[in-house]
């Protein structure tokens, strides 16, 4: 199918995202797609591959930017994905909307489907984060050296396997006030029934399965649908994407209709 693009529409004074369609179809529903890097690197171009897929699948894919640390710091990414939210309510009243995220991103997307009740798709989202920090105090945070993020391909970054220095240092970072780990933490968001979900993580990759179970066993007390793929190996996110790909489609078929909430 076809797909058309428009980049760099704003949706606020300093943010913008881009926009990807297919070009001679009615769309499906609408796809937010939200970019990883830990809270301090990436950018919505990273994305383009995954939006060019969600759009050439009939749906419409809003990829944005949101402020990365230091401009960044917790909440204020979900805060900017609100103020997006708020638009596309806006723009497409009719259209029925998802949300997919990749690693940090996959933590706004949860986050997303527990404040609106709208279907998530997480990769490896950034999901554990005050039980971890709990027991894990011996843990020296250090920044991550391996990859230079700005131009290695989204799927080769950060597939090494387990590296909890890193881990700690980037969820630091975004918190910046360690106290704020409960705040940040989305299963402890989960009160009432939220949007359905389809969380996927590697066994042996660098963020811990331990998030998956927290949410699922959240969303299970509230009668919430979870679908949880947990693959052999240490790929992340988008390392293991094309695998998880007709999971994902199965799952916006199911979930991604017309709703009244």
């Amino acid at each position: 199918m076809a797909v058309t693009s428009e980049l760099n529409v704003a949706f606020s004074d300093t943010l913008q995202f881009d926009r990807y369609q297919p070009a001679d179809a009615t769309p499906k529903g609408l796809v937010i797609d939200i970019h990883g890097g830990g809270w301090f690197r990436g950018d919505k171009q990273k994305d383009q591959d995954v939006a060019t897929w969600f759009a050439q699948n009939g749906y419409l894919t809003i990829v944005p930017n949101y402020h990365l640390v230091p401009e960044g710091y917790f909440p204020v990414p979900l805060e900017d994905m609100d103020q997006l939210f708020k638009q596309i309510r806006q723009q497409y009243p009719n259209l029925p909307v998802a949300v997919f995220g990749s690693s940090a991103g996959g933590n706004m997307a949860v986050e997303m489907g527990i404040k609106y009740k709208i279907p998530v798709i997480s990769l490896s989202g950034i999901l554990d984060i005050k039980s971890w920090l709990e027991t894990h105090q011996d843990v020296v945070a250090k920044p991550d050296q391996k990859q230079d993020f700005k131009n290695a391909a989204s799927s080769t970054i950060n597939q090494t396997g387990d590296d909890d220095p890193f881990y700690k240092w980037f969820i630091l970072n975004y918190l910046k006030d360690p106290h704020l780990a409960d705040q940040a933490t989305p299963a402890s968001h989960i009160k009432a029934k939220s949007g359905p979900m389809l969380l996927v993580n590697s066994l042996n990759e660098f963020v811990p399965i331990s998030g998956v179970f927290q949410v699922s066993t959240q969303l299970a007390r509230f009668q919430t649908p979870v679908e949880t793929i947990l693959l052999s190996g240490t790929r992340h996110a988008k390392g293991y994407l094309k695998e998880v790909q007709p999971n994902i489609l199965l799952f916006l078929k199911k979930y991604l209709t017309n709703r009244s909430d």
